[in-house]
């Protein structure tokens, strides 16, 4: 019952006790304070770089600096797309915290509208990532101040001093020019150029615009500037400017241009001008049109949404996507075709209010009497021309009419075309495995039945019937070849002298288009072709879009030919009446811009001011409710 007995506590064995505990405690510091030190000089020697790295990451901010774009200028240097100082505000998605605060407090400093809300609403759900969205450009002062005091509440704000696309003459350029925009999510998936997700960086989106995107777009700047930890910027460091994009040259004649845009008014169609000499196109017009700064600035729904309910159509580049029948215009080339296959041009025909093709009787548009064929030409005689379609038969005219320029996708910059048809036997039976007949021809050689064509090959056509040479349209300053056509002088001759008479001669169907110039001529020819389907009325009236297409080509001087035009007018109802009106006013223009101008002030008068105003006023109205844009405030 009586234990170990435990020693007696001593002196000795208290120091010894003592000093083993404080041998284990010593260590266990010295481990610790080894493996610190080894951590420490880990980190300042091997580690070095790196946190010295992201030391300076965390003081220093590094962003890119969208490069400015290159300009596209005209054949003498001005501006047709340029760019403006702008101050803008974008949000960079994944930094955006609290979004509908964000957002009611730019509604608020910005007086943002309920479009601009949509857009960037809009906008937000089809970024990713840092894929910037534009809140709004060209700020005012004020208005950038206000947001830069605000921004430390405002997380995911970004404003930017910088610059933004500008076209000077904004809806006179659209279908030529393009426009840009910001980067869309799968492009910058495409790429993952971080310059695709740097706010206010704009790529090409449509026309010359995309074509030329590599070199518009310049290298951009980079900015170095030292930041608190809250992000709001200490100084600048340094800047690494950026490199502008390469000039575009076009062969636009940029008044020209601007001046064919406004004188189509209130009208549906376009027009286009080829230098005779040189096959630069002048003029390539689609009316009505978009104005692309709305696109560089961000389009609102509600904007696009009025332009996709115009019926006249101002997204579709009519000048190379819109397919007409030419009507009459054809005439002065079949004429070609038909003094190469051994017609006499003196030989004379009996018009009498029409043509008889077995037991079916095609009617003319007048009684004409005996004619030749210059007076043919002059007063757009449909029977004289059955007659020649119904002894040659189209397959000997239709390869006249592709060597002018018909049914023929051209290598233009920046446009997308459709090309239209040039029939002939083997291109029916191959399509509807039928037999060409008698009265195809008669019917595609007056520019109706499968005949389509758009305004650019009406406007080589004309071209080429002024120059004799195979003259190929282009944009920019590209080498063609431009051999003489295979055609004798004297079918040249005698389809340059109908047209002479159309405009000059007594009678003739453009007589009241003459020009009003001393010393210069204009020849041409009228077309007006019916619309398919049509089954209201006789196209010369009613409901605008069962109306008559009205045509025109022409070329100017007669004797020296120096320009070609086309002009359409869409369901204008007639080319006399339409479309030779505006090539007369826009050859006046390019001999005497004082006269020119002087008649274009007056229309636009009676059409309710520029395009500018007109649009602006077509578009409040759509806002304030209109069912549909007012076709008598079309741009």
């Amino acid at each position: 019952m009586f234990g170990k007995k435990a020693p007696p506590i001593t002196e000795a064995w208290r120091g010894f006790t003592f000093t083993r505990r404080a041998l284990v405690v010593g260590g266990a510091q010295a481990a610790v304070g080894v493996a610190l030190a080894a951590r420490m000089a880990y980190i300042s020697v091997i580690d070095n770089e790196r946190y010295v790295l992201e030391s300076e990451s965390n003081r220093v901010n590094l962003t890119l600096v969208p490069p400015r774009r290159g300009w596209i200028v005209d054949r003498h240097g001005k501006a047709l797309a340029n760019n403006r100082v702008s101050l803008r505000v974008d949000i960079i998605p994944d930094r955006l915290h609290n979004k509908d605060n964000v957002l009611a407090q730019l509604r608020t400093l910005l007086r943002l509208d309920n479009d601009a809300m949509e857009r960037i609403e809009r906008d937000l759900k089809a970024a990713s990532g840092f894929q910037p969205v534009a809140v709004a450009e060209d700020m005012t002062e004020q208005e950038y101040s206000s947001i830069l005091v605000h921004l430390p509440e405002l997380p995911g704000i970004a404003p930017q001093r910088g610059f933004a696309r500008n076209y000077p003459t904004g809806a006179a350029v659209g279908h030529l020019i393009g426009y840009v925009g910001a980067p869309t999510a799968e492009e910058y998936e495409k790429v993952k150029d971080p310059l695709y997700i740097t706010p206010g960086y704009k790529t090409g989106k449509d026309g010359l615009e995309k074509y030329f995107q590599e070199m518009l777009r310049g290298k951009p700047g980079a900015k170095r500037v030292e930041v608190t930890a809250r992000g709001k910027v200490v100084r600048e460091l340094s800047t690494q400017p950026d490199t502008q994009g390469k000039t575009v040259h076009l062969t636009i004649d940029a008044d020209l241009q601007d001046y064919v845009a406004r004188r189509m008014g209130p009208e549906s169609g376009a027009a286009v001008v080829i230098d005779t000499l040189t096959g630069d196109i002048l003029a390539f017009v689609s009316m009505p049109s978009f104005d692309p700064n709305s696109f560089s600035d961000g389009i609102s729904n509600s904007e696009y949404s009025w332009l996709r309910a115009d019926d006249h159509q101002p997204l579709i580049n009519k000048a190379t996507r819109g397919l007409y029948p030419p009507g009459s215009t054809l005439k002065p080339m079949a004429a070609i075709a038909a003094i190469e296959h051994g017609i006499d041009p003196s030989e004379r025909h009996t018009c009498i209010g029409g043509y008889r093709l077995g037991s079916r009787f095609f009617r003319c548009l007048g009684t004409h009497g005996s004619l030749d064929m210059p007076h043919a030409i002059m007063k757009s005689c449909n029977s004289y021309f059955y007659w020649v379609a119904h002894r040659l038969g189209y397959d000997a005219i239709a390869p006249t009419a592709k060597m002018m320029g018909l049914g023929e996708e051209f290598q233009l910059a920046g446009s997308n075309q459709r090309f239209g048809t040039i029939p002939d036997s083997a291109w029916k039976m191959k399509k509807y495995d039928q037999p060409w007949s008698a009265s195809d021809s008669l019917n595609a050689v007056i520019g109706q039945g499968y005949v389509s064509v758009n305004p650019l090959q009406l406007a080589v056509m004309a071209s080429r019937i002024a120059s004799g040479r195979s003259l190929y349209p282009r944009l920019v300053n590209r080498h063609f070849k431009n051999d003489p056509l295979p055609f004798s002088a004297e079918a040249f001759a005698t389809a340059r002298l109908g047209m002479d008479l159309v405009v000059n001669g007594p009678g003739g169907t453009a007589g009241r288009s003459k020009l009003p110039l001393d010393g210069i001529a204009m020849a041409g020819k009228t077309g007006t072709a019916q619309v398919r389907g049509l089954n209201t009325g006789n196209g010369k009236g009613g409901t605008w879009r069962f109306r008559d297409h009205g045509l025109f080509i022409g070329f100017a001087p007669v004797d020296n030919p120096r320009y070609a035009i086309s002009v359409i007018i869409e369901h204008g109802m007639g080319g006399s009446r339409a479309a030779a009106p505006v090539a007369k006013d826009v050859f006046t223009f390019i001999y005497d811009r004082e006269k020119g101008m002087e008649a274009l002030e007056a229309f636009e008068a009676g059409w309710g001011g520029t395009i500018k105003d007109r649009m602006d006023r077509s578009y409040a109205a759509w806002k304030a409710g209109i069912a549909a844009p007012d076709p008598g405030l079309a741009q």
